[in-house]
């Protein structure tokens, strides 16, 4: 039986007090997400709107609730209505799509730049070395607050394989944060999962998403 309050009770204990712990919760039902709250869980990941939706029948304003799947154009103004923070904003498009449906409702919807930091075509992502481009273009959106980037690097393996992706992300957000683009608070990075997690703490990331560490593995 997963004990989800002493896996999120550990976690905590754990990670340095600069660093935010998003539970990352793809695939799982609102009492699990409750539990895990309850345990201490400030923010939520949510890969789909839908779920999110059912989550925060729960959990009310008990915890934020970040999206860290793929976007799609047709769930934008959906996950504008629910999220506090959409994590992995990676085209011009997008960004124009979540800025239209945020001027609707009169919010300013923070954002993080993913970054495609080992350029793998399977992968989302925007490229290194297009980022600052990117995040010029969207400084200039009115309703898209940039809070700084992210990049998901390998969900399996050894996690010292992360670190260079890592290295590279931390690259990039250094430079464009001394760049002090207006409208672009470059504050946040994040970084690691449930198996590498430590690897990116160490190379500066401050928000980690873990799922399984927390829930235990997905059912089939």
């Amino acid at each position: 039986m997963v004990r989800i309050k002493d896996n999120v009770g550990k976690i905590l204990n754990e990670l340095p007090d600069t660093v935010e712990l998003v539970a990352a919760a793809k695939g799982r039902n609102p009492q699990e997400i409750l539990e895990a709250v309850e345990a201490g869980v400030k923010i939520i990941g949510q890969n789909y709107a839908q779920e999110a939706q059912n989550a925060f029948e729960i959990i009310k304003s008990r915890a934020k609730q970040h999206f860290i799947g793929h976007l799609q154009k047709n769930k934008v103004r959906k996950a504008v209505k629910i999220f506090d923070m959409i994590e992995t904003v990676d085209s011009i498009k997008i960004a124009e799509e979540i800025d239209k449906a945020s001027a609707q409702i009169h919010k300013i919807m923070q954002v993080l730049i993913e970054i495609n930091s080992g350029k793998e075509q399977q992968k989302f992502g925007v490229f290194p070395e297009e980022a600052e481009q990117l995040v010029r273009r969207l400084s200039q959106l009115k309703n898209i607050k940039i809070m700084g980037l992210m990049t998901m690097g390998p969900m399996f393996g050894d996690p010292e394989e992360a670190r260079r992706y890592f290295i590279e992300t931390r690259k990039i957000f250094d430079r464009i944060k001394a760049l002090n683009i207006p409208n672009a608070d470059i504050k946040y990075l994040s970084m690691g999962m449930s198996n590498s997690y430590k690897v990116a703490i160490s190379e500066g990331a401050n928000i980690v998403r873990i799922g399984t560490k927390i829930f235990g593995e997905r059912k089939r």
